[in-house]
């Protein structure tokens, strides 16, 4: 039973959107880093984590990108999330007094085409709807913040424009991650099964690497690659691939891997959200 969910950010936040619609019953941690998030529940203090890793609009999440190259978690489920931006002022703000505008890097990048047509002036935020309290701090009407409505609502503010993201179908996906490794019973249903590897220092080990897919008829969703360390040396890879562990395909694509890798690490199996049938 999952009593309590860690997210980054603070209530409004999308991932706290996310926590609240994965496990309505649960009670809430928020932490102010993702890896703060990792270590909440490594620790004991939460059951899951909620994590966001990429949108359909502006790409993968930086910081997750590079934590799970680290972490210890393993990933139990995916979620994806419709993201609706909201232009966020004081009370009193009109939207034509806005020139600045606070959030997180991603909220920027995903509203990129409505702040450059405005001629608006983007402040990375360390989330969305901390960006509220930033506003609420300057008390100035011509900052204003990207964040949900709840988050405008939590913190008292007004929607000055609806919707500003730039594609209509904006949407991000989550990860939920936990300390137990617990892999589902294949039902002949739709899985992914992600994990990490590093291949050996030898020539075109990395296409031999994915060869061991392709030569099983197994789809690659999602690669990333990662410079341990931040040396040159040989690179990890993570990889989501459209099986499960236990059919025959994927462990021959896992002995062939092997070959060409000097680690594999499994980080989940889990079934693909409903989403992706849309």
């Amino acid at each position: 039973m999952v009593r309590i969910v860690a997210y980054q950010g603070v209530h409004g936040a999308y991932s706290y959107i996310a926590a609240c619609d994965l496990y309505p019953k649960a009670k809430y941690l928020s932490c102010l880093t993702f890896r703060d998030v990792f270590d909440a529940v490594q620790s004991g203090k939460a059951d899951v984590a909620v994590i966001p890793v990429e949108n359909s609009n502006a790409g993968r999440v930086a910081d997750v990108h590079f934590l799970l190259s680290e972490t210890n978690l393993y990933i139990e489920k995916e979620y994806f999330l419709r993201i609706r931006h909201q232009l966020i002022g004081l009370p009193e703000a009109e939207i034509s007094n806005v020139k600045f505008v606070h959030s997180h890097i991603q909220a920027l990048m995903q509203c990129g085409n409505y702040l450059t047509e405005n001629s608006l002036e983007a402040i990375p935020e360390e989330d969305t709807s901390l960006s509220c309290n930033k506003i609420l701090e300057l008390n100035d009407v011509s900052h204003a913040a990207i964040a949900s409505d709840l988050a405008a609502k939590i913190n008292g503010l007004k929607v000055l424009q609806h919707n500003i993201e730039n594609e209509g179908d904006n949407t991000t996906r989550f990860l939920v991650m936990k300390k137990q490794k617990d892999i589902p019973v294949d039902d002949n249903g739709e899985f992914f099964t992600s994990l990490i590897f590093t291949t050996k220092n030898l020539p075109a080990a990395l296409y031999k690497a994915l060869g061991a897919f392709a030569t099983n008829n197994i789809n690659i969703v999602r690669i990333e690659s990662y410079m341990p360390g931040g040396h040159f040396v040989p690179a990890q890879f993570y990889v989501e691939a459209e099986t499960h562990i236990d059919r025959k395909d994927c462990k021959n694509a896992l002995l062939e891997l092997a070959t060409y890798s000097d680690k594999i690490n499994i980080l989940g199996v889990y079934r693909a959200h409903s989403y992706r049938d849309l």
